[in-house]
């Protein structure tokens, strides 16, 4: 049997030295190497399955000069992110199966990694037709308007959670509750959307939830929110590194939806890391001349998706975090709710891997690939990947990036 790829001297996370083989982009065999050539010497590096971002804008459209899939991919893969699954909120939205199948095609032609795309929870959804034609799950589903994404009514909300149960699938939700407190600055931001109104909203989707849908609650920035929610919970690295405390009131580029807490809050967050099941970028990027308008005028959102696992794998190095836990909540968890199959090291596994030194460098805006071209993150500590492997294909090296055929993981209710 040819192996196409064989990973030395691999170091899994519970301290066992392995080699990997790897042939049709699957982990062949996990154990002592039978082949001496296409060899990649992990000592001394730090392998992990490559991550699923399960929450990001790709944008493209009519936004397109914000990102577009080439753009957008390439920031992933750069970051360890192998898979992603774009939201429907793009413009126009994700509504009907002929604008998910241009979609559908926008990714195939120009991705450089795989992908899954949401369908819209709207109420001028084709959830049915969605459903048939590969969307993945429906949402965000707002509760509270954000950007590109109108609030539906507690009816509404009730009846399209209805609908989404029937055929099955998933729903994911954006939970906020908006008061009237001027949004100016970061922290009267913060008390337009607060916290506790957040909750209530989580518990308030649980309630209209009468048909039991599966749910996924995206973003969520507080220690009560998670533990109010039934569903699965996913929260970003922003509202686990960011606090208010580290801004200037009057800074647009940490304006995003849910806002950034108080420092008080992100650590009672950090405080239940064994309870949150996910961690994702909610990629939404903006340009920088968006960004730099007046803090009520600019838009909200942070581009993250190639910071995501940086971001983490430094904290494993400051043994902030496990790397397991990374691992469960970048890979393990994401695919298992999403009904993906699983990467790892183990046989039969999806080849995906991304492999870190372990080096800390800074984050600079001008590295990053997206086309925003400007991070929030600037200047953070962060591990970024040296190789990243799709599929058992070395996609990315070092800063270059190599041919690679995305493939799309399309929902249960699919019919070709």
């Amino acid at each position: 049997m040819k192996i196409d790829l064989t990973l030395k001297n691999v170091t899994l996370p519970d301290g066992i030295v392995k080699d990997l083989t790897i042939s049709n982009g699957l982990v062949e065999h996990s154990g002592a190497a039978n082949v001496r050539e296409n060899i990649i010497d992990c000592r001394g590096l730090i392998v992990i399955p490559a991550a699923l971002d399960m929450h990001v804008h790709m944008r493209g459209f009519e936004q397109e000069y914000k990102e577009d899939w080439k753009s957008g991919s390439e920031s992933a893969v750069a970051g360890g992110v192998t898979l992603v699954v774009d939201q429907p909120n793009t413009i126009p939205p994700l509504e009907c199966p002929d604008l998910f199948k241009k979609r559908v095609g926008e990714a195939l032609e120009n991705s450089v990694c795989d992908f899954s795309i949401n369908g819209a929870g709207t109420e001028g959804s084709d959830i049915s037709g969605l459903w048939s034609t590969g969307a993945l799950a429906f949402g965000e589903i707002f509760v509270a308007s954000s950007s590109y994404g109108s609030a539906l009514s507690h009816e509404s909300i009730r009846e399209i959670l209805g609908k989404i149960k029937n055929n099955g699938a998933l729903a994911t939700i954006h939970a906020e509750t908006i008061n009237s407190t001027p949004a100016v600055g970061l922290v009267n931001h913060n008390l337009s959307r607060p916290g506790p109104g957040e909750t209530d909203a989580v518990r308030m989707v649980e309630q209209l939830n009468v048909n039991d849908c599966r749910l996924h609650y995206c973003h969520l920035s507080t220690k009560e929110s998670v533990l109010a929610a039934n569903g699965s919970t996913e929260v970003t690295p922003h509202h686990l590194f960011f606090s208010l405390e580290m801004f200037k009131d009057t800074d647009p580029v940490a304006k995003v939806n849910p806002p950034i807490r108080t420092e008080k809050e992100r650590k009672a967050l950090f405080s239940i890391w064994d309870r949150i099941d996910v961690i994702a970028s909610d990629h939404a990027p903006h340009t920088r001349e968006e960004k730099s308008l007046k803090f009520e005028e600019a838009p909200s959102g942070i581009a993250g998706v190639e910071t995501l696992l940086p971001l983490l794998m430094n904290a494993v190095l400051e043994k902030k975090i496990s790397l397991n836990s990374v691992i469960d909540k970048t890979s393990k968890n994401p695919r298992k709710i999403l009904d993906i199959p699983r990467n790892g090291f183990n046989k039969g596994e999806i080849a995906d891997f991304a492999i870190f030194p372990k080096i800390q460098k800074r984050i600079m805006s001008d590295e990053m690939h997206t086309k925003a071209k400007f991070s929030a993150f600037e200047g953070k500590n962060a591990v970024f990947p040296d190789i990243v492997i799709k599929n058992g294909d070395i996609i990315y090296n070092k800063g270059e990036f190599f041919t690679s055929t995305p493939k799309w993981y399309h929902g249960r209710g699919y019919i070709q």
